[in-house]
C-alpha cells in the first residue's frame, strides 16, 4: 500500500479522530507504544514524519494504538544506545542512525559511500529494497524494521572555507558515519565522532572546526549561527546518512493480527521513500536561514565536485575489502545498489 501525505494530511483531522472513537465516546485503547528518538520534537523528521505517522496509525487503528513520543533522548541514554534500547524494551520504537554504532550494521553502509546518490527519495527506496534482500535477516534480525531511509545531500559546514580536498588537512571535522570518517581521514582531516545533538556545543567550544550535515537538521541545531561557510556539491551528494525506524520484535509479535496489519500498512518501502523525500524538502527552509544570516554558501561546480569524487574513490576500495572480513560481498552489494539507483 502506497502511503501519501499531503501537507493537509500530515496532521490527522478532528473528523478522522472522531470516527475512531467507540460508541461510548472513549478510546478503545489497547496498546501504548513508546517512541524514543534523539532530536527535539519540532525538528523536521520528528514533526513532519514521525508525528504524522503516529497520528495516522492511531486513527487507522480506531484508537487502539496510541503513542508516547519521547524526543531528545527523554527516556535517558545517548543516541548510540537507541539500537539497544529497542531490543531491550526500554522503548518500543526508535528512530536513529545505524552509523552511530560503527561496525554493527555494515551492509547498511553501502548507501553512505561518497558521491553515490543525489536524491533522498530514490536512495531511501533503494536502501529499503536492499534491506529486504540483504539486511533484515542478518544485521537487523533482532528488530522489526519499519523504515530505512536517508536524508538529503550532505555537505560541509565550516568556520573557514573548505573548497578543495586539500583544504581538509588538519581540520577537526565531525563526520556522521564510519564510511564518511574513512573518507575524510584519507583526505587529511582529523575526524571527531559524535552524535548530531552534540554538534552545537562542540562547534561553540572549538572541539571541532567543521561538521558534515544535511541542511535539514541545521535549523534545529542552529549550525548556521555557529559557522559562516557552507560547501555544496554539484551532481551526486558528498554523502548521505542512513536512518532506521525499528520496533521491538516481541512487542510487534504480541500485537493482534489486525493491529499488525495497521503497522505493516504504514511501514515499508513507500514509507521509507516518503520519509526521505520529506527530509530533503526540509533542506530549503534551513538553507534559507544561512542565506538570511549572510553566510558564505559555495556551490562547487561539476569540475570541482569531480575532484572531490576522485579523491574519495579509495574509500570504496577500503570498504569493499573490509566487507569480506565482515562476512559479506561488498562489491556484489554495491553492484546491486548501483543497478537499483540506475533504474
Amino acid at each position: 500500500m502506497k502511503i501519501t501525505y499531503t501537507k493537509a494530511a500530515r496532521w490527522i483531522s478532528a473528523a478522522a479522530l472522531a470516527s475512531a472513537l467507540t460508541v461510548s465516546g472513549a478510546w478503545a485503547q489497547e496498546v501504548v507504544l513508546k517512541l524514543h528518538q534523539m532530536l527535539p520534537a519540532q525538528a523536521p523528521i520528528p514533526s513532519q514524519v514521525l508525528q504524522p505517522w503516529m497520528d495516522k496509525i492511531t486513527a487507522e487503528s480506531g484508537g487502539r494504538i496510541v503513542f508516547e513520543h519521547y524526543p531528545a533522548m527523554q527516556l535517558g541514554g545517548k543516541p548510540p544506545e537507541l539500537v539497544d534500547q529497542v531490543v531491550d524494551g526500554v522503548a518500543d520504537i526508535i528512530w536513529t542512525l545505524p552509523g552511530y554504532t560503527p561496525g554493527r550494521f555494515p551492509r547498511t553502509e553501502v548507501i553512505e559511500l561518497p558521491f553515490l546518490v543525489n536524491d533522498a527519495e530514490t536512495a531511501s527506496r533503494v536502501l529499503y529494497t536492499l534491506g529486504e534482500k540483504y539486511m533484515f535477516d542478518t544485521e537487523y534480525a533482532d528488530y522489526k524494521v519499519l523504515a530505512l531511509f536517508t536524508h538529503g545531500p550532505g555537505l560541509i559546514h565550516s568556520k573557514t572555507p573548505i573548497l578543495k580536498p586539500a583544504d581538509l588537512a588538519g581540520v577537526k571535522l565531525r563526520a556522521p558515519t564510519r564510511v564518511t570518517n574513512m573518507m575524510v581521514t584519507s583526505l587529511g582531516a582529523t575526524p571527531v565522532g559524535m552524535p548530531v545533538p552534540a554538534v552545537p556545543e562542540s562547534l561553540s567550544k572549538g572541539v571541532i572546526d567543521a561538521t558534515m550535515l544535511p541542511w535539514e537538521v541545521t535549523g534545529a541545531l542552529k549550525t548556521s549561527e555557529l559557522v559562516t561557510n557552507h560547501t555544496e556539491f554539484t551532481g551526486k551528494a558528498m554523502y548521505v546518512g542512513a536512518f532506521l525506524i525499528a520496533m521491538n520484535k516481541e512487542r510487534y509479535d504480541a500485537l493482534p493480527d489486525d493491529l499488525k496489519a495497521v503497522i505493516d500498512a504504514n511501514s515499508g518501502v513507500e514509507f521509507s521513500a516518503m520519509a526521505g523525500r520529506i527530509g530533503q524538502e526540509a533542506d530549503a527552509k534551513a538553507r534559507q536561514i544561512a542565506v538570511d544570516l549572510g553566510n558564505s554558501i559555495t556551490v562547487l561546480d561539476a569540475a570541482q565536485s569531480a575532484e572531490w569524487e576522485a579523491a574519495a574513490k579509495p574509500t570504496y576500495d577500503a570498504w569493499i575489502a573490509e566487507s569480506a572480513a565482515a562476512g559479506f560481498d561488498g562489491q556484489a552489494l554495491l553492484n546491486d545498489a548501483l543497478g537499483l539507483l540506475a533504474q
